[in-house]
């Protein structure tokens, strides 16, 4: 497993990390054994690097990452979210209840300080008027927490979050189906020294190539409640397609598929292949599915030819279908 620096100011974390929103039973639910046993498959491959937040699963799963951690020989760094409580989210942001929110996930992850926390997706307004890093800088000193990020869902509000003294990390949707980010905010993100963590990067399992047209998925499953983002931004689905038309073009990468690949390696790989990125998180219901994301750090790069191909089929293909804010 290679690993890569997060930050200019931060640490070494293995460039396939873990995923963990399934933990918390957004999928319809895990047992914790499971959820065990793909942690323990993760550290076994290398994985070092874990990704949470205060709501999957109303804290489940940073319980059962707590539990975990406390029980593993390896070390590990978890990083956490916090800003879409329904008593925060979307308009009630104050010291006090970030400070809450802190103190309640030490106590679920059992730790005395967060190795990374970062801002959920909150309303562009709030990063535009700061308050929100000016606290992060002040739990920071006082040791709450060791690093602070953001998990955006716009290159505009990645641009904003990039003018703030001491982020260490942004969270961007990026995958070969939303690779708006290449043009700008990954060359700032870079010449800036902030990390880049990408999520859904198989933009909800559609880049594993494995749905078809009559695929359906549970009542309890993001993927079935919220395709259309009636619920939280359509880009988290899907990575914002339409479903059909998800699987349409899923179908026609396939056609582009190096030798010795399959399409979820390729797609994870050319995340990897792009030096801004330090890690990416994708989530697994399988220890078997934890442990072929980990071999991707092995895998060789892809081709330039193949680079280029891909950028024209999102231009050509892809992007004009994309919805939600980007």
């Amino acid at each position: 497993m290679n690993r890569r620096i997060l930050g200019k100011s931060g640490f070494a974390v293995s460039e396939v990390g873990l995923g963990c929103w399934q933990f918390g039973g957004d999928f319809g639910g895990m047992p914790e054994e499971t959820a065990f046993e793909i942690m323990n498959t993760a550290v076994e491959n290398g994985v070092d690097f874990f990704d949470t937040a205060d709501v999957y699963g109303a804290g489940i799963s940073e319980e059962l990452i707590g539990r975990f951690a406390k029980q593993c020989s390896a070390p590990l760094t978890i990083a956490t979210k916090y800003g879409r409580w329904s008593d925060v989210f979307p308009d009630n942001y104050t010291r006090d209840n970030m400070r809450k929110a802190i103190e309640d996930a030490q106590k679920r992850l059992q730790v005395d300080t967060l190795d990374l926390l970062q801002l959920h997706c909150i309303p562009t307004e709030y990063l535009r008027q700061g308050d929100v890093f000016d606290w992060l800088r002040e739990f920071k000193e006082e040791g709450l927490i060791k690093h602070f990020g953001a998990s955006v869902e716009t290159v505009e509000e990645g641009l904003i979050c990039l003018e703030q003294e001491g982020l260490l990390s942004l969270q961007v949707i990026f995958n070969i189906f939303r690779s708006k980010l290449i043009t700008e905010l990954l060359p700032q993100a870079k010449a800036k020294g902030v990390g880049i963590i990408a999520r859904l990067p198989l933009a909800s399992g559609l880049l594993a190539g494995k749905y078809t047209q009559e695929t359906t998925f549970a009542e309890t499953d993001h993927r079935n409640y919220n395709r259309d983002g009636k619920f939280f931004n359509v880009g988290e689905t899907f990575a914002g397609l339409p479903f059909e038309k998800g699987v349409e073009l899923a179908d026609k990468l396939k056609l582009m598929v190096p030798e010795n690949m399959n399409l979820a390696q390729m797609a994870l790989r050319w995340i990897l292949d792009h030096d801004a990125v330090t890690a990416i998180i994708p989530g697994s219901s399988r220890s078997e599915q934890t442990q072929t994301n980990a071999a991707i750090s092995e895998l060789p790069q892809l081709s330039k030819e193949l680079h280029e191909k891909l950028a024209d089929f999102y231009e050509q293909e892809v992007k004009q279908h994309i919805r939600g804010p980007y």
